[in-house]
């Protein structure tokens, strides 16, 4: 799960050609099902109190690339209150707590067939209605996925649920349609009732993601681990230019973390370089996110490839 979208468009094409000539999953798009539904099992069960979230990250994409792909972005494990968009920064001495709520989030592409899909674990079990609430509104979403349903809807049906454990969905975050190289490819599916006319179409893929939270929304820290690149028209001057390059070669419309960018030669700053590209824009952040209050988060995820009979569960 990433918030916002990817614009760069490097090398691929920005739509799944292949999915929406015919309305089943290409063997990619399975293959990612099975590899990061795989990886998500095993971090999870990692999930233990004073385990490194550092290490944790760098098992999940290091076991998406054993297993035959490579991560769509980088692993997510965010923590209590945080919500979404932490990632390890480099030499991160965080550890998974004795209590409360832990999200992994994992994403995985073959040939550009990208997969998205998150559990929840209560870590002492006392938080266990926020799991089942994200649960519970996930598989109610899915098994109204066909073509010429209303996201709006799935949203409405997901605001129910969750408010039927006395719970609040998050509303500012959303799942997104996915197309090839491209995790968020213009539509989004809300997690409470909205008047969007959009509709699911045959072919397409959809990452579902319901947040719950007994607070009230969240927030961008100045936290900032996970980064993508953006198309500019413009040559910057020395490392910098260096470093753009090389990243738009490396990671292309991708999202890509801190910690994967080394320095190739003694004396050179990536951080410094990295915040040169985001102030010149040729790079954009994804701030992590917490609930404003300091609430408990919990998310569900799956995609879906919406055939013509219903949803086909690929995670």
């Amino acid at each position: 799960m990433l918030c916002g979208r990817n614009i760069l468009r490097t090398g691929a094409p920005n739509e799944n050609e292949g999915a929406r000539m015919s309305a089943i999953p290409t063997p990619a798009q399975v293959q990612s099902g099975k590899i990061a539904s795989r990886v998500l099992r095993e971090i999870v069960d990692l999930v233990k109190p004073r385990a490194g979230i550092l290490n944790l990250c760098r098992l999940a994409e290091k076991k998406a690339i054993e297993y035959g792909g490579r991560p769509a972005f980088p692993c997510n494990i965010c923590v209590g209150n945080i919500a979404a968009h932490y990632t390890s920064p480099h030499d991160d001495p965080s550890t998974i707590p004795d209590f409360g709520l832990v999200k992994v989030d994992i994403g995985v592409q073959v040939d550009g067939y990208i997969v998205d899909t998150a559990r929840t674990v209560d870590i002492d079990g006392t938080l266990e209605g926020f799991v089942s609430a994200t649960d519970d509104a996930l598989q109610e979403a899915i098994s109204m996925i066909k073509p010429g349903v209303r996201l709006s809807e799935l949203g409405e049906r997901i605001q129910n649920i969750i408010h039927s454990y006395g719970l609040r969905p998050v509303k500012e975050l959303t799942g997104h349609s996915i197309a090839r190289y491209a995790l968020h490819a213009g539509k989004s599916v809300p997690n409470y009732k909205t008047h969007e006319r959009a509709q699911a179409e045959a072919g397409e893929c959809y990452a579902i993601e319901p947040f719950a939270t007994s607070g009230f929304g969240v927030s961008e820290t100045k936290n900032m681990y996970i980064f993508a690149n953006v198309e500019l028209d413009r040559t910057l001057e020395g490392m910098a230019e260096k470093l753009r390059l090389h990243l738009r070669q490396k990671y292309g419309s991708l999202p890509f973390a801190s910690r994967w960018v080394r320095a190739a030669a003694k004396g050179v700053n990536i951080p410094d370089l990295l915040r040169e590209l985001l102030k010149y824009k040729a790079i954009k952040g994804f701030p992590v996110l917490a609930e404003k209050k300091g609430r408990p988060v919990a998310q569900s995820e799956h995609t879906v490839f919406v055939s013509e009979e219903g949803a086909v569960v690929l995670t």
